[in-house]
């Protein structure tokens, strides 16, 4: 496998890390101090001018004279890391202050009398009008701790040095030192750290501030070294001057790193604010060259120190003590005087007398990866080139190879597989040092790089650890000092079986997968295989070739797939019937029980009893349950029943009622079935179901009669049957049993015999006195019949006559019709066409009583009528095509026929008054307009 490596290939040249840019800027007099903080720029021009630029606005400058009339000059400009509070020291030991928000000098009146060399500020309790508690350091060694509030507000405009207190003084040698330098700090637990620099000396100082206090802040922390000297630095060599620079990645923060220029060179280091009594750490000294001229300033950045001469710039890495920049300025511009930060912009500046350079720091990182990793710091080199993956690939490349030389081979493969080094190159490597363990750690970091798409690489990488893996279980299997580490092993295995990633490559290559653990004989690995990859079918036939049916039922009842179930369950019947059944039950619906009947039927014919038990517990859960309608269900439930549990038999019969379209079962085969094994009372729900009640009736005889008689009354809507098997059970009963009681009691339960009707079964020779009774009773019933007749037959007669009464009293009836009378339809004179006289008084034309009939006919009248119209046009034709000569007997045929045809057609349409009759009553419900064409007659009023 080759993978190909970076290419690193620079577009363009970088800029320089250090790039300076003049100011455009001519000073009027010369410049004399400068300080930047947080974009607003000071500085002092000549003896007593003071010029303000806020960056943001660099072409609206503000002016201040100090219109002193003596010779004092400006010392220094102190500059708070905001930007808001300006201290102005002045060479006639006085002070003054004004606020970036202000045009007015304020004099400190406490501070009066001393020379102010170096200030303190507190950024943690300080705002733009108030400075909070800092500190003073003056040129006799002293240090005060005073506070500047600046309020429009005040009463009388008084001065705004809150107050003016000595808190500590510094020596060298014995004698008063100036303080060169101030820094305070706090740290998270609220200890305040406290750094001043004299000429060869570096002081700390440490201790909380108390919480109730409002002033003096720093008196209590101070006031621990009364009687006993702080931790400090000390250098021989001394400059006459000293500075300290320190590196904040961001305004208000604390710093990282520092820098102090002193008399042998420069020491520099890191911050460590968890120290209990000193924050410097990782300290180191550049020391500066014999020859060189001593620096005068320096700025400290994030990787390097700016240490300023009179002529150049240089810069030295912190990483390496390394020169990686020098810039000579041209004499025309005059003596460098100092170099000063800006945090907030991490911008450099220095100026000369007549000008000021702008430095600005660009990826400063860039080659940070590279130092680190010449000095072993690789985890440091990783975090500085993220963004660059040549350079972190080089950068594992190099602590890979140096894991390996110390040989920690398992870290080293971890760091390879993350480079773009030949995996066959890296494979071999650990071969031939013989490290397996870290073999298989570079396999799986290269695969758990991959992507998806790499298949013939993942495959390749997934084949060679299972085989590293069955390696290694096979030479700790067995070995009862390793079986923690057997076990630990197999684990592991199991969890990269198991792994979500590589879950499609062992799907497509599981045959390989199988054929190696077959290869080793590892059966419970590849049992946990099958598993993985749902191969369920395999780990249920490798549980039931070991006997373990239990086992092989759970993996069942664990994933519920029902082919399982089908396959397997007539090897678990046979082994533990009720487990299976109760899996089966557990399944529900989700399993065909007509699938399953091969498992039933298979092991019902082995004889076991409890196996038969279990089956019919299934198959009844089925139906009762699962309300099953498979016919072949029914129909096996039916057999068992038959042939092992006939107590049940009945009772499902019964169950199962007797409409043959809700009957589950084969009604033919469960008849031979019954009949087979002999249950008769069976045979007889049966035949009942079947309606066949002749043979149901002669098998019930053989039983019981009481059963016979309820077959008997079964066909109730057929008299005829029902006399005929109540004859049956009569015969029975005398000619049979040849009990004369017995034959009275169907008599009176039948309502259909007669005792003329039972009377030919008995003996000729009997008494009578067993059924004197019954005959006289139907000898008065017959009686009781005849009146009966009578009195019918005199209702007919009467009626009859008064048929024919109404009937000649109809032939007399008429009615008179007007000249004048309309049709009810069409409001048109009557006598100008047929009509018809209704004895309502309604009269109608004949075309407009069959246009108002014809929509409230049925379609079969409907019918009836074109048809009987058509044969009397019909008729009409021929008989005008008729000819003079054709008289006689054909002739009254025609005429009779067309008359029925009239008769027939009068018959449909003037049965009734249209208005009148039944035809208006039923229409009622039906709209006035036709819905098919109310849309039409819709339009029409439109």
């Amino acid at each position: 496998m080759v993978v190909a490596g970076y290419v690193s290939a620079r577009l363009e040249e970088e800029k320089p890390i250090f790039s300076k840019q003049r100011i455009d800027f001519s000073p009027p007099s010369a410049i004399n101090h400068l300080v930047v903080c947080n974009n607003q720029l000071c500085m002092s021009l000549g003896k007593d001018v003071l010029l303000r630029i806020d960056l943001g606005k660099p072409d609206q400058p503000n002016q201040i004279e100090l219109g002193r009339k003596d010779d004092a000059r400006i010392h220094k400009l102190f500059l708070d890391p905001s930007g808001s509070h300006l201290l102005i020291s002045l060479t006639s030991s006085e002070c003054f202050y004004v606020n970036r928000n202000s045009q007015k000098l304020r004099s400190l009146s406490r501070w009066k009398g001393h020379l102010i060399e170096s200030v303190g500020w507190n950024k943690h309790m300080g705002s733009e009008s108030n400075t909070g508690p800092i500190l003073v350091g003056t040129s006799q060694g002293q240090m005060y701790e005073a506070e500047i509030v600046v309020s429009e507000d005040r009463l009388f405009n008084s001065s705004p040095d809150q107050y003016f207190k000595y808190v500590y003084s510094l020596e060298e040698d014995g004698s008063p030192a100036p303080v060169c330098c101030l820094e305070i700090e706090r740290s998270i637990d609220a200890r305040f750290f406290v750094v001043a620099t004299t000429r060869k000396r570096l002081y700390q100082f440490v201790g909380k501030a108390p919480e109730a206090s409002e002033q003096q802040v720093f008196q209590p922390i101070f006031n621990q070294y009364a009687d006993c000297l702080p931790s400090f630095q000390e250098f021989p060599v001394s400059l006459g001057y000293s500075e300290i620079s320190f590196y904040t990645s961001k305004l208000r923060s604390s710093p990282r790193s520092f820098a102090w220029m002193m008399g042998n060179g420069v020491l520099y280091g890191t911050l460590d604010y968890s120290r209990p009594d000193s924050l410097l750490s990782d300290l180191k000294v550049w020391e500066y060259s014999v020859d060189a001229e001593p620096p005068r300033s320096i700025v400290l950045t994030q990787f390097h120190f700016l240490l300023l001469h009179s002529d150049r710039v240089k810069a030295i890495c912190t990483l390496n003590g390394q020169q990686v920049y020098e810039d000579v300025f041209p004499d025309k511009f005059g003596r460098l005087l100092r170099m000063v930060k800006d945090s907030a912009a991490g911008l450099i500046w220095i100026y000369t007398e007549k000008a000021v350079f702008r430095y600005h720091v660009q990826k400063e990182s860039r080659d940070v990866w590279q130092m680190y990793m010449n000095m072993g710091k690789f985890d440091l080199a990783k975090e500085y080139c993220k963004d660059r993956p040549e350079c972190l690939d080089a950068v594992l490349a190099k602590e890979a190879d140096h894991c390996f030389q110390n040989k920690k081979y398992v870290e080293s493969a971890k760091y390879y597989a993350l480079t773009q080094r030949y995996f066959e190159e890296i494979a071999l490597k650990f071969i031939e040092a013989k490290q397996e363990e870290a073999l298989k750690e570079f396999l799986l970091k290269k695969l758990k790089n991959l992507k998806l798409e790499d298949k013939t690489q993942m495959t390749l990488l997934v084949s060679w650890l299972t085989e590293i893996y069955l390696n290694w279980l096979g030479m700790l299997e067995g070995d009862e000092g390793k079986q923690s580490q057997f076990d630990a092993t197999r684990e592991e295995f199991r969890q990269f079986l198991s792994s979500p990633k590589i879950k499609e490559c062992l799907l497509n290559n599981r045959s390989t997968i199988y054929d190696l653990l077959a290869s080793h004989g590892n059966v419970v690995d590849m049992v946990f295989f099958s598993v993985i990859m749902q191969d369920y079918e395999r780990v249920v036939a490798h549980h039931c070739q070991h006997d373990d049916y239990s086992a092989a039922l759970e993996v069942m009842s664990k994933y519920q797939d029902p082919a399982l179930f089908y396959k397997f369950s007539p090897v678990l019947m046979q082994h533990i019937p009720k487990l299976v059944v109760d899996a089966w039950i557990a399944m529900r619906r989700r399993l065909d029980p007509k699938s399953l009947i091969p498992a039933l039927v298979n092991y019902s014919q082995i004889g076991s009893s409890e196996q038969i038990g279990e089956a019919i517990r299934y198959l009844e859960f089925c139906v009762q349950s699962l309300n099953v309608t498979d016919q072949a269900i029914h129909n096996y439930l039916l057999s068992l029943y038959a042939k092992y549990k006939p107590e049940a038999l009945l009772w499902y019969l019964e169950q199962a009622g007797s409409d043959t379209n809700r009957i589950h079962y084969d009604l033919k085969y469960a008849l031979r079935l019954c009949a087979e094994n002999g249950h008769r009372q069976a045979c007889v729900h049966i035949y009942k179901t079947m309606e066949l009640y002749e043979e149901a009736v002669d098998l019930a005889l053989q039983i019981d009669v009481d059963l016979a008689k309820s077959c008997a009354d079964m066909p109730e809507e057929d008299e005829e049957l029902r006399k005929k098997l109540w004859l049956k059970i009569a015969r029975h009963v005398v000619q049979e049993e040849k009990d004369v009681k017995k034959a009275m009691v169907c008599l009176s339960s039948c309502n259909l015999l007669k005792i003329e009707d039972i009377l030919p079964f008995f003996p000729d020779f009997v008494t009578i006195d067993h059924f004197k009774e019954a005959i006289c009773n139907s000898l008065q019933e017959y009686n009781k019949h005849i009146d009966e007749l009578k009195q019918e037959m005199e209702e007919a007669t009467e009626s009859a006559k008064r048929i024919r009464e109404d009937i000649q009293e109809m032939r007399n009836k008429y009615g008179v019709v007007e000249s004048q009378e309309k049709c009810a339809s069409c409001d048109f004179p009557l006598l100008n066409r047929p009509f018809y006289l209704f004895l309502c008084g309604h009269m109608f034309h004949s075309d407009c009583l069959l246009q108002e009939v014809i929509p409230h006919l049925s379609p079969f009248k409907q019918a009836r009528l074109e048809v009987l119209q058509r044969n009397l046009v019909t008729s009409n034709q021929a008989k005008s095509r008729q000819r003079p000569k054709e008289g006689g007997e054909g002739s009254h045929r025609g005429q009779q026929s067309r008359d029925q045809i009239k008769a027939d057609i009068d018959d449909i349409v003037a049965a009734e008054c249209i208005y009148c009759g039944e035809l208006t009553i039923k229409s009622i419900d039906k709209p006035f307009i036709n819905p098919e064409k109310y849309e039409e007659e819709n339009n029409s009023w439109l």
